[in-house]
């Protein structure tokens, strides 16, 4: 049996390997957890800002008051009671001056988008390691497109059984979440719950009176839901759904990563603990070559290029994300804060990088038996030869 070679560029030598395991778990459970992906001196890095942040301590927090979200800082706020469960910040705020430091930490329960805002947040989007998971899982073309920080101080409540394709629709549907856990969590201070398996559910939609929401309207059958994210199970229409399957408690020591699909059922509780946070940092991502129209940039003052970032005929979004690996014929986002990224290099760099098809069904008239070599470079060299007018 013959060898088949490629001129593709040689891995990184520390690149953080998928196992077949974790693979099938990942799309046998709907999702798996890659443990100790994130360095202890990271975890460190994170917890302190985290710290800063509840204390108002950043340089970038404003005096301003913090509304039910309408800053994008959702203080205190059900996922369930808001409106529109995808805004994005708009102004990064600190507590109030005249609260103690305990209760400025209660402050704050969750607040997206920071990427946009904080150096930190795009870097941790763009950990490496995460990314060389996604490329696995649903690469290896991989577009970043959201982050939640997920402060979940005692006493602070969870969230119910809800699936993010709901709230972040992609077509072809190839989202992912990767959780980053900050401080060890279980069933005491909130972990997560998973239906496992449910993954293979399809996304139910919102019933029509319901403001926002994204589901499989065309399966035939299809059950309208009501209560999505609602923590009392009987107001979540989710949770016959989830009862059909295994509900399993994801516990997680600061550093271990939860990567899970956007159709898996999945849950959060209350911290019932009196001294322990359940601090998470946590990014949505997609196949770069999927269609979304969600999380649209279009404000000026954060993205100078706004107005490209929205195309005017389709609502395409994808230029407001940014390209973490490989290529896309989609348009894309680059990081505000430089963060090494595919989105940074020359697109013929990009492609020197991209992995290319080694081998094709070829050299057959019937286009059936037969396996011939593809030159990984092939296209690249096309292109060279005409930029140096060689056709």
């Amino acid at each position: 049996m013959s060898t088949i070679t490629s001129n593709a560029p040689a891995r990184r030598a520390d690149r953080v390997p998928v196992t077949v395991d974790q693979y099938r778990r990942f799309r046998r459970d709907g999702m798996v957890v890659v443990p100790q992906l994130v360095s202890p001196d990271e975890v460190a890095d994170l917890r302190q800002h985290t710290d800063d942040l509840m204390q108002g301590r950043l340089p970038e927090q404003q005096d301003k008051p913090v509304h039910d979200g309408a800053d994008g800082v959702h203080a205190d706020i059900d996922l369930d009671h808001r409106k529109d469960a995808v805004q994005t910040v708009r102004h990064l705020v600190r507590p109030p001056e005249h609260l103690s430091p305990e209760e400025k930490a209660q402050h704050f329960l969750r607040i997206h988008m920071l990427h946009r805002k904080l150096a930190l947040h795009e870097r941790y989007m763009l950990h490496p390691g995460v990314l060389d998971v996604l490329e696995i899982l649903i690469g290896p073309d991989v577009l970043a497109m959201q982050t939640m920080l997920f402060l979940k101080p005692p006493g602070k409540p969870g969230q119910g059984w809800h699936q993010d394709s709901y709230y972040i629709p992609t077509s072809p549907d190839t989202l992912c979440g990767a959780w980053i856990a900050i401080d060890d969590c279980d069933e005491r201070n909130g972990a997560m719950w998973f239906a496992k398996g449910s993954g293979h559910e399809p996304v139910y939609p919102p019933c029509p009176e319901i403001e926002y929401g994204f589901g499989d309207r065309g399966v035939n059958d299809i059950t309208y839901v009501k209560g999505v994210s609602d923590t009392t199970d009987e107001n979540n229409m989710l949770t016959k759904v989830a009862d059909r399957y295994d509900q399993v408690l994801i516990s997680a020591k600061a550093g271990d990563v939860v990567f899970f699909n956007g159709h898996v059922l999945h849950r959060s509780k209350t911290n019932w603990t009196a001294d322990r946070y359940r601090r998470a940092f946590v990014s949505h991502y997609c196949n770069a070559r999927s269609f979304t129209q969600w999380g649209a940039d279009a404000d000026p003052n954060e993205n100078p290029h706004a107005d490209t970032a929205v195309d005017p005929a389709t609502r395409m979004s994808n230029g407001s994300h940014i390209l973490a690996r490989g290529d896309t014929h989609l348009p894309f986002a680059r990081p505000r804060f430089g963060t090494a990224c595919a989105a940074l290099l020359d697109p013929k760099e990009r492609k020197r990088q991209s992995e290319y098809i080694a081998a094709v069904i070829a050299n057959n008239d019937n286009g059936l038996l037969g396996c011939g070599i593809r030159d990984p470079q092939a296209l690249l060299k096309e292109e060279e030869n005409h930029d140096a007018g060689g056709y």
